[in-house]
């Protein structure tokens, strides 16, 4: 039960600004052609790499290509993705709204508990998760916040001692 005067959950630290992209290798080329935005690694999620997968609600089945800054940019991680199989809310953004700014990210947590507790904590108070994703050391939601915070925000944890992250399929530049 959330106390009055008492946030539903406190962000410390925003990490990350998530964008999504029709083509993410081209964008960082383009972010660092134009503006100096990288170096960048790029990898490629497939749908059967994430063990548990929902979309608003229901489970799913999801893949993307990411491409990640290798340092922050003013405080923050830039990260492009674009969409490649399943039904997602990076292809419903990219529907409605084209290529931009999907996510605030990462609301850190340090357990799996407190990734838990945190969902349940924001969908308690009306912030849907849009879609989410666990595997071995790692658990993520998108959670519908934009009536306050105007955008999406991406909970994060991982247990970066068992973490297994996807190979770096190439560098940009």
């Amino acid at each position: 039960m959330v106390k009055l005067n008492q946030p539903i959950i406190k962000i410390s630290e925003l990490e990350q600004v998530g964008y999504v992209v029709r083509d993410a290798e081209k964008s960082a080329e383009s972010m660092w052609k134009h503006f100096g935005i990288g170096p960048w690694n790029i990898v490629t999620i497939p749908a059967d790499f994430t063990e548990k997968m929902t979309y608003h609600g229901k489970p799913a089945r999801f893949g993307f290509k990411a491409a990640v800054t290798q340092k922050k940019v003013g405080g923050f991680e830039i990260e492009l993705i674009e969409p490649l199989e399943g039904d997602s809310t990076y292809r419903d953004f990219l529907r409605d709204h084209g290529d931009g700014i999907h996510h605030l990210g990462w609301h850190k947590v340090n357990s799996l508990d407190a990734y838990n507790k945190t969902a349940r904590a924001l969908e308690q108070a009306g912030f849907a998760c849009l879609m989410s994703g666990q595997s071995r050391g790692v658990a993520f939601g998108y959670f519908d916040t934009t009536r306050v915070l105007c955008t999406i925000l991406e909970v994060l944890w991982m247990d970066a001692t068992i973490t297994t992250p996807p190979p770096v399929t190439r560098v940009i530049p």
